[in-house]
């Protein structure tokens, strides 16, 4: 953070940037080489003296040139009780600490010589012991490394260390001038406010300026997106915000995100946003395999990356996937890795969820400081109560573990063992399972955590050896800690779901209501902001994303006219044992709406096997119905499963105005494109639902049915109706994007006449 030529930053955060150096090895990325432990912390001090300190906070003020840099930390260790005063900086691994070379790392001396500097500056002291204290989490081995320096040593030392910092610090305050002059000069970048806007967007500033959370429902097409990034920029301009996070679950609505910024800078706005994509899709090699002998762009990666931070952001301000991968291969270094380091540096960071709540991938290098200081904007907010349950679950097969004890047979005694051992747990749990197709239990496997949790260690060796790299084990490994990780959050909003087939074993720790645990990922920054048009009933998000009594919440309604929506409700049975029957109809009534009112429709459906019933019957009505030798003057379309994202594109460009032909789509509720794209205009003149959109009856979806009911609340409402009600909302929501925009919606299930269902229409649409 730089205010008026003042850095106030961390120890830990200063010295890692100057002193990271090496490449990425997701080998040692994966036993996490040295991070903080907090029980191999916590004996190495109880061993201390009577007269020793722990977790001491020490602060001072470094003056290089123009910059004052203003540093503090916590230091684990003051040994009162040594000859010389000494500052113990504790270090602890999975690793083996024979991998630790010469006397330690420069990083960590680093840290521990700036702790010994702030301290003796403060109490005035001649000289002082610096102690490195390595711990081996598994074996509790311990290993040390001292050296002595007077005063004037350190003092010298952290002024050339800050001296490394200071050109990004240089680098920084201009950009903060000139953003914060950009921002002063912002107007609302359109000509005017849509109707529901101006309060949208007055909301989410009040609520930044307050520090508490608002949960919005503002319709499609009102323009969410500005109306949230746009305060939250002034926000930043006056003060109260250092960045924000917009937040998304698809590719689409980060476009948007994009889009909001890219105008606002061709409006004078000059600040610096980056986007994440993820590692799989930005990767430049064919194989994803983080490791420097197998990768250019992950060697070295860590002797480049400072250079490469510092030429981006002088040169570029909106930085989408493009941007990032031109540098990328202008420095040589890994597209996703600089992605997520020039986040840090960034004022608006788009990203996905998993980034901020996922505790396995969340950033690492939030410190408390800069949370309060942040904003998160939570697009389609309706999405994160299910990918909250992802995020918050795990879950453990048989199949790789029987793989690995053959695999590591021979190889790895103690990874053979440990493997083994899990899968003879698995072959037991199904003989308990007495033929059942699965089992639910309450209590946490204790058992299998500690089988998971010694295999963990050992996969750490075997890794740390360089076995297994880009195969079973270390993929196995990721799971594992997965595993261990969700287990330390089992508690009584957790079942253990075990689904057992002919070939495998699966056992799940089910997260069956996610708010505490979103409530605490998102603990510490300023503002959460969660916005969606389906964000309705509204008392259900609050209840299921954590919401507080302080928090806000905000209705907008629609700003378009009623006469814009022509609204048609079928009361066809669509329940799972009538769909045979009503796949004639649904393609009857489709071919009727295109003659009558010709033009391109997308046509959603509850599941893929529904849909291509329908599909087929309809391809069967229209062969029928066109005269030989003629061709039909409709295109269809069929969504299919895991389409690539060229496939998506090539979908959804095929929806043109002009063309002098219709066009089908006929796609699923839920799916890529039934949420988050916007053709406006004659691209779409229809949409046909089908359905009320339940998710498919089974035992995960029971479970959460059961557990609400139990505290009280309508089980079934939660787990099945609101869910698969704002799949509908969500697919009409792409009809009318604009107030030129005019269209037919066809609701097709006898349900949307029942006060259950009806009332969880907009009101546009019930008349």
């Amino acid at each position: 953070m730089l205010i008026n030529g003042t850095v106030a930053i961390s120890v830990r955060h200063l010295v890692e940037y100057v002193f990271l150096s090496g490449s990425i090895d997701v080998r040692l990325n994966a036993i996490d080489a040295m991070h903080e432990g907090t029980k191999a912390h916590q004996r190495v001090q109880r061993a201390y003296g009577e007269q020793d300190a722990k977790e001491v906070y020490v602060k001072a003020d470094i003056e290089v040139d123009d910059l004052l840099f203003v540093v503090d930390g916590r230091c684990d260790g003051l040994l009162f009780t040594e000859p010389l005063l000494t500052v113990d900086e504790i270090k602890s691994t999975g690793g083996d600490l024979d991998r630790i070379t010469d006397d330690g790392y420069p990083v960590h001396w680093a840290q521990a010589l700036f702790y010994a500097y702030m301290y003796a500056k403060e109490h005035e002291q001649a000289s002082m012991r610096v102690q490195l204290t390595y711990v081996q989490t598994d074996t509790e081995e311990e290993r040390r490394f001292a050296r002595e320096a007077s005063f004037a040593e350190l003092e010298q030392y952290v002024h050339e260390v800050a001296a490394r910092y200071a050109p990004y610090a240089r680098q920084q305050r201009r950009h903060e001038q000139v953003r914060n002059a950009s921002i002063g000069e912002l107007a609302f970048p359109f000509d005017a406010y849509r109707a529901g806007q101006r309060k949208l967007a007055g909301a989410v500033y009040k609520s930044i300026q307050e520090r508490v959370r608002l949960f919005a429902k503002a319709p499609t097409g009102i323009g969410k997106t500005i109306s949230t990034t746009f305060p939250a920029i002034k926000a930043i301009g006056e003060g109260m915000l250092q960045r924000f996070y917009y937040l998304t679950a698809r590719t689409t609505t980060r476009a948007a995100a994009e889009d909001a910024l890219l105008f606002m800078k061709e409006k004078g706005l000059h600040v610096h946003a980056v986007t994440i994509t993820a590692k799989d899709k930005i990767c430049f090699q064919e194989e994803v395999r983080c490791e420097k002998e197998h990768c250019s762009y992950a060697d070295g990666y860590y002797d480049r990356i400072n250079g490469a931070v510092l030429d981006i952001l002088e040169q570029e301000t909106v930085m989408t996937r493009s941007v990032i991968e031109a540098y990328a291969h202008k420095h040589r270094v890994c597209p996703f890795e600089y992605s997520l380091d020039l986040a840090y540096a960034a004022d608006a960071v788009i990203c996905d969820y998993n980034y901020i709540f996922d505790p396995r991938i969340s950033f690492k290098r939030q410190y408390a400081e800069m949370k309060k200081r942040t904003a998160l904007l939570v697009d389609e907010a309706h999405n994160l109560v299910d990918r909250a349950r992802e995020m918050f679950s795990a879950e453990l097969s048989k199949a790789p573990f029987l793989a690995l004890q053959r695999e590591l047979k021979g190889e790895h005694s103690e990874g053979y063992r440990t493997a083994k051992a899990i899968n003879d747990y698995f072959i037991a749990l199904r003989k308990k399972s007495d033929g059942a197709p699965h089992l639910v239990e309450h209590q946490l496997p204790e058992e299998l955590v500690g089988l998971v949790n010694a295999f963990a260690s050992a996969a750490e060796q075997a890794l740390a050896a360089g076995m297994g790299t880009g195969g079973v084990l270390l993929d196995a490994y990721f799971t594992a800690q997965s595993f261990i990780r969700t287990a330390k959050l089992f508690d009584e909003r957790y079942v253990v779901y075990t689904e057992l087939t002919k070939s495998d074993v699966r056992l799940k720790l089910f997260c069956l209501d996610p708010s505490q645990l979103l409530q605490h990922m998102g603990k510490g920054y300023r503002s959460h902001i969660y916005f969606s048009a389906t964000l309705s009933p509204v008392s259900y998000y609050m209840d299921m994303l954590g919401a507080g009594e302080d928090d806000y919440t905000l209705a907008v309604p629609s700003p378009f006219s009623r006469e814009q929506l022509d609204v048609i409700v079928k009361p066809l049975s669509t329940r799972y044992h009538d769909r045979d029957e009503s796949k004639l109809p649904i393609a009857k009534l489709i071919m009727e709406l295109m003659h009558e009112r010709p033009g391109n429709y997308f046509v959603f459906f509850p599941s893929y096997a529904y849909m291509n019933a329908v599909y087929e019957t309809y391809m069967e009505l229209r062969a029928w119905s066109i005269p030989a030798g003629a061709s039909s003057d409709t295109e269809v379309l069929l969504q299919k499963q895991d389409m690539a994202e060229e496939e998506r594109d090539q979908f959804l460009a095929s929806f043109q105005s002009g063309s002098g032909k219709s066009l089908i789509g006929f796609a699923v509720m839920g799916g890529v494109f039934s949420e988050g794209i916007d053709l406006a205009g004659e691209r779409l003149v229809g949409v046909i639902v089908v359905g009320v959109g339940l998710p498919q009856l089974g035992v995960e979806r029971n479970m959460l049915k059961d557990y609400f009911n139990g505290q009280g609340k309508s089980g079934y409402d939660y787990a099945y109706v609101f869910p698969g009600m704002n799949k509908v909302l969500q697919a009409g929501g792409r009809l009318i994007r604009s107030e030129t925009d005019r269209g037919t919606l066809v609701l097709v299930d006898d349900r949307y006449s029942q006060p259950q269902y009806k009332r969880l229409l907009p009101e546009e649409w019930r008349s």
